[in-house]
């Protein structure tokens, strides 16, 4: 199959040019719970879906830095939009590490299909005959999981005594799973992130891959393609990709805060201007010193990550440890730049209609995935500095 044609510079120019249609209709979204039909297939159309998808399934195959600045230019226009986006990348990458069969089976027919996913273990499943036995689970915070065509599931694999011998995640059709209308949150809201279940469930051998042997480098899809982007370390790639929509949220909250300020004036003084005042000039500087810190620890991030790939190198245990961290850094400074512009925009802050409002709901719900939470994040990387036993495999 032949490589996606939107490819490089062009795919950051489609998003940069997609943006403020997403953020016309984000309001909408909002009320949608879900991204509309419209955004989705724009998406598609701009090559956005297909990022980190493997060139030999149609994929551009981008750099992760190039991943970073394409979805965090989405997120100028719409939060959702770029957090479905990036999560949806996420999983192409996951993809290309399962065997030849399922990553096959998934692009046939569909070769623009969406992924959505839930990849911790909450399920249970045990061997069967020519493959497993998805016995129960229940996963919530499935975002996209309304346009998905396929779905990834973690479970545990349970022996027949009940214990557990491997934990992994399994590729599954969306039309077998059960989707529960329960997205109802204050905080993305347009991401359609509902929750899923599965019951005795049978799924082939082929499109199961082992979360163990992944975090080993042990995958055999990876060597299906060119490139050393799928040999990356799978937690800070996984990390990394819940990222780039809050950068991009952060900025576009700069922009429209510095639009909404020529001829602003500021309740109960004498009339005083905040465009002239420097408390909004400190208010300013703080908040796009943060966005640009952040912007830098996620390209550091991903730098690191690509240079051990291509050294064909796992990167160290500190050094993984840290890039979850900056991570989490990266995605707190981003909160912090817009909570510094919402309380500087006064009561008119709080006016449904003003996106930043939006942007400082979407951005405390992406902190608080688990993945991002600083202060778990703080005190793992302090335990490996420290040289004590970590407190998490997933590192």
């Amino acid at each position: 199959m032949t490589a996606h044609p939107l490819q490089d510079c062009q795919l950051l120019s489609n998003a940069i040019a997609l943006a403020p249609a997403l953020r016309e209709r984000a309001r909408a979204a909002e009320q949608l719970r879900r991204l509309p039909e419209q955004s989705v297939d724009e998406l598609k159309a701009a090559g956005m879906f297909g990022v980190l998808r493997a060139k030999r399934h149609g994929g551009a195959q981008q750099s992760l830095t190039s991943f970073i600045d394409i979805v965090a230019a989405l997120g100028k226009g719409c939060g959702a939009s770029a957090w479905c986006t990036g999560v949806a990348n996420a999983h192409n990458w996951l993809l290309a590490l399962y065997p030849e069969k399922a990553q096959d089976e998934v692009v046939a027919g569909i070769p623009d299909a969406v992924v959505s996913a839930v990849i911790g273990p909450r399920g249970k499943a045990r061997k069967n005959a020519g493959g497993y036995v998805i016995e129960s689970g229940f996963w919530p915070f499935c975002s996209g999981v309304p346009f998905a065509d396929w779905v990834i599931l973690g479970a545990l694999i349970l022996d027949e005594g009940g214990m557990v011998v491997d934990e992994g995640d399994f590729l599954i059709p969306a039309s077998a799973v059960e989707v529960r209308d329960d997205w109802d949150v204050v905080g993305l809201t347009a991401s359609g992130s509902n929750s899923v279940t599965v019951k005795n469930l049978f799924v082939p051998a082929h499109r199961f891959l082992s979360l163990r042997a992944a975090m080993a480098g042990e995958s055999t899809g990876a060597a299906l393609h060119e490139g050393a982007l799928y040999r990356s370390a799978i937690v800070p790639v996984l990390a990394l990709a819940l990222a780039p929509p809050a950068l991009g949220i952060a900025e576009g909250a700069l922009d429209d805060f510095i639009k909404r300020l020529p001829g602003k004036t500021v309740a109960y003084t004498q009339s005083e201007v905040q465009m002239d005042m420097p408390t909004t000039h400190m208010q300013v500087g703080q908040a796009t010193v943060k966005i640009d810190t952040a912007r830098m620890l996620l390209h550091r991030v991903a730098a690191d990550i690509e240079a051990a790939a291509e050294a064909g190198t796992m990167p160290p245990l500190r050094r993984r440890a840290g890039m979850r961290m900056e991570i989490a850094y990266a995605v707190r400074l981003c909160m912090e730049a817009v909570e510094t512009l919402m309380l500087a925009s006064g009561g008119a802050g709080i006016g449904a209609a003003n996106p930043i409002q939006r942007a400082w709901r979407d951005l405390h719900a992406i902190n608080m995935h688990g993945l991002m939470g600083l202060e778990t994040n703080l005190e793992m990387y302090g335990r490996v500095v420290l040289g004590l036993p970590q407190n998490t495999p997933l590192i």
